[in-house]
């Protein structure tokens, strides 16, 4: 029997596929289409301490080789969540990660605390939010903003904490020693790139909020380099992220040195590729003659 186990800051997964935040809400949508006890977790859409509205329409568009988001955390806020989406997905044998969003410090720590007594497995903060008392910039794009927040946090959680990078930086590996030296658990990168798409008919921009996240396939040879720079910086495990289609882009993830992988923007294409991920991965181990999914981590060098 090949193992397809990973263990991620002591929590083990029963193989190393979950879904990317905000891409597969907390997994009542994709119910009907995919055995979510086939996932090794299900990375829940982002929360708040309160209800967000996101941001106005038009909200999504298409670009080439992907999709530009700028949904803005719409969210029903933690107490709807623990009552709704929680109980849906406890009846499930799959890990459940939250993502964590907040505009301050404090906000962050409301949600934490709230979870601190549920059986979630792990939580991912999603430091890409705009720091409100920082003049709107992420938590995410400044070293010693995602110290202060990475040391804030563990304070207060019961669960290990993921911190999700933001590509959007200069410098990946200085993130994430920022955040491993804080007490990071572990990493997940990478978020969405910003971009933007300009409507030349209309003579506007394609999203009400001007600019958006851009994920799907053309970002992942970004997200594979920023990975492979993480792995060789920090100690802490990674989950890797970003332009994910199947087990092929999955397993050079892997090598590159993640743990974990999330496919996102591939399941609005495809509802079933995180399942086909799972047992496409499965099958390449079967033809390499692979007994262990660990052999390949980080193999690369």
């Amino acid at each position: 029997m090949k193992n397809t186990k990973v263990t991620i800051a002591g929590v083990e997964f029963k193989n190393p596929v979950m879904t990317a935040s905000g891409t597969f809400g907390s997994g009542m949508e994709y119910g009907e289409f995919v055995d979510l006890n086939k996932l090794g977790a299900v990375v829940t859409k982002g929360v708040a301490s309160v209800p967000w509205p996101g941001n106005p329409t038009p909200r999504v568009t298409e670009v080439y080789g992907g999709m530009l988001n700028a949904i803005g955390l719409q969210n029903p806020g933690i107490d709807v969540f623990i009552e709704r989406d929680l109980k849906f997905l406890q009846q499930f044998d799959t890990r459940v990660i939250v993502n964590v969003c907040g505009k301050t410090t404090e906000d962050y720590i409301d949600v934490v605390e709230k979870l601190g007594d549920t059986n979630v497995d792990m939580l991912e903060i999603n430091v890409s939010c705009p720091n409100v008392k920082e003049g709107a910039i992420a938590f995410g794009q400044k070293a010693d903003a995602l110290y202060n927040i990475t040391s804030e946090i563990k304070k207060h959680a019961k669960q290990p904490i993921i911190m999700k990078l933001s590509p959007n930086v200069t410098d990946i590996t200085e993130m994430a020693r920022a955040a491993e030296s804080a007490g990071a658990d572990a990493l997940s990168l990478i978020n969405t790139l910003t971009g933007m798409k300009i409507d030349i008919y209309k003579r506007n921009f394609a999203l009400a909020n001007k600019t958006g996240g851009m994920s799907g396939p053309a970002i992942k040879p970004v997200a594979v380099r920023m990975v492979y720079q993480v792995a060789n910086a920090v100690k802490i495990p990674i989950i890797g992220m970003g332009g994910i289609a199947g087990a092929e882009d999955a397993l050079e993830f892997m090598m590159a040195g993640a743990t974990g992988v999330a496919v996102g923007a591939m399941n609005f294409i495809n509802p079933y590729a995180t399942v086909e991920t799972v047992e496409g991965i499965e099958k390449f181990m079967e033809q390499q003659n692979i007994n262990d999914i660990n052999e390949i981590i980080g193999c690369v060098k």
